[in-house]
């Protein structure tokens, strides 16, 4: 039985689609005594198209290898990270497990995930981009393969767009500088240029600021520091000054969620909305008919059109019997077809260039699948990713603080305080 780090408790503790093992390997590709191997795929999968595309992959990766079986056992994402914590601590992690690179790293630190670098290929090597393989490589092991991301893109009422005369913006990205002229351009009597469902404001202002130089943080697990400088607050400043300068932001959406603001879109109160890339997939269904739009190119700041990267995950338990069965399974599953066709189902963006050139091809610009698949080679690595405190800090600090400038109750120099100051409070 493996000795756990001292810091396990606390890192998993603060902290914020997989197989398990059940008999022993031997040299005739994974089958024992007493039949082939069965590996437990605990997929959090939970929309019915990711769920149908899952499934086909695992029925193909069966149907070809008789020796080791993938048997899927579903988990959905609601109070996995606290599952996740039971099962290791019990013994009974699955052997390949599903999530995301922000929660999956304390893990991965306290020694529960199998360092897969010997195992994917040079050639998914090749195909993942280097700010996405970044956000799974911890302490220069490969802790996980990426599966699906998303960014954030500006979607847009092209009927609004035309009738206020403005151009279309059409290049490979579009500045913060364009966005604020065309809200201007839209803003109307009983009508405003922009919506953004900023009610948790964190994820989104810490993703766009690569763009700005913004990081964040510094350093890794309890040693990281942070900075909250003209990088970090660039997003933000710009959000309030559009709404409360330009007045060019529907008031309603700061204080709601992305889901929420959509209905202001369809209803033509806003010409544009700053949504998570997955949304179109939801427009296109919910939009009424005869609804116009587009999806405009990606934001660039001063330092590029960087967003942070945080991908799905597929990572293999160290305790598992069958680590390098796993680790094939998960090489299979990132081949090209299968990511293109899962994140298709998800309405995502595939972690390989290749599976992103697959579905640019096959689904054209339909539903605006071009333009927000060609944000998929902007996105870097996130610091906030390997800092053990990220989480609890983003919940009771973060968070709190943006809604409060946003509401105004706090100046920039006051959110850049308690950012900073609440950073300190929780790591001592």
């Amino acid at each position: 039985m493996k000795i756990r780090g001292a810091s396990t408790a606390a890192c998993l503790t603060i902290a914020a689609l997989t197989l398990a093992a059940c008999g022993g390997g031997d040299d005739d590709g994974g089958a024992s005594a007493d039949g082939p191997v069965t590996l437990t795929f605990q997929s959090l999968s939970d929309q019915p198209a990711a769920i149908e595309a899952t499934e086909s992959i695992v029925a193909e990766w069966n149907e070809a290898n008789a020796d080791v079986q993938v048997e899927i056992v579903p988990a959905g994402w609601d109070g996995i990270y606290d599952k996740l914590i039971t099962q290791f601590n019990g013994g009974a992690a699955p052997d390949i497990i599903h999530y995301e690179a922000a929660s999956i790293v304390p893990f991965a630190r306290d020694g529960y995930l199998a360092d897969l670098s010997e195992y994917m290929s040079d050639e998914r090597r090749a195909d993942i981009p280097e700010g996405i393989l970044d956000s799974v490589t911890v302490d220069d092991q490969l802790i996980a393969y990426p599966t699906e991301l998303q960014s954030y893109m500006v979607f847009a009422n092209t009927t609004m767009l035309e009738e206020a005369g403005v151009e279309i913006p059409s290049g490979e990205t579009m500045t913060w500088d364009e966005l604020r002229e065309l809200a201007q351009a839209t803003t109307t009597d009983g009508v405003h240029g922009l919506g953004w469902g900023l009610a948790s404001p964190t994820a989104a202002f810490m993703s766009f600021a690569p763009g700005f130089g913004g990081t964040f943080f510094e350093g890794t697990g309890t040693d990281a520091t942070i900075t909250i400088g003209e990088g970090e607050l660039a997003v933000p400043q710009l959000v309030h000054t559009m709404a409360f300068e330009d007045q060019t932001v529907l008031p309603v959406t700061l204080t709601q969620s992305g889901s929420e603001t959509l209905a202001s879109f369809y209803g033509e109160q806003i010409a544009l909305t700053i949504q998570g890339s997955f949304q179109a997939a939801n427009i296109a269904t919910d939009a009424p008919e005869g609804f116009e739009w587009t999806v405009l190119p990606p934001l660039e700041g001063p330092e590029g059109a960087g967003q942070a990267a945080n991908p799905q995950t597929l990572s293999v338990n160290i305790d598992s019997e069958y680590v390098e069965e796993s680790a094939e399974f998960i090489e299979f599953f990132t081949e090209t077809e299968n990511l293109a066709a899962l994140n298709e189902a998800d309405a995502l963006i595939p972690a390989t260039t290749s599976a992103q050139e697959l579905m640019a091809e096959e689904l054209g610009d339909e539903n605006g699948w071009a333009t927000i698949l060609s944000s998929g080679q902007h996105l870097v690595s996130a610091p906030y990713l390997f800092v053990d405190a990220y989480a609890q800090w983003k919940d009771t600090v973060a968070t709190p603080a943006f809604q409060r400038y946003l509401a105004q109750e706090i100046d920039a120099e006051g959110l850049a305080a308690q950012l900073e100051d609440g950073w300190t409070e929780i790591t001592g």
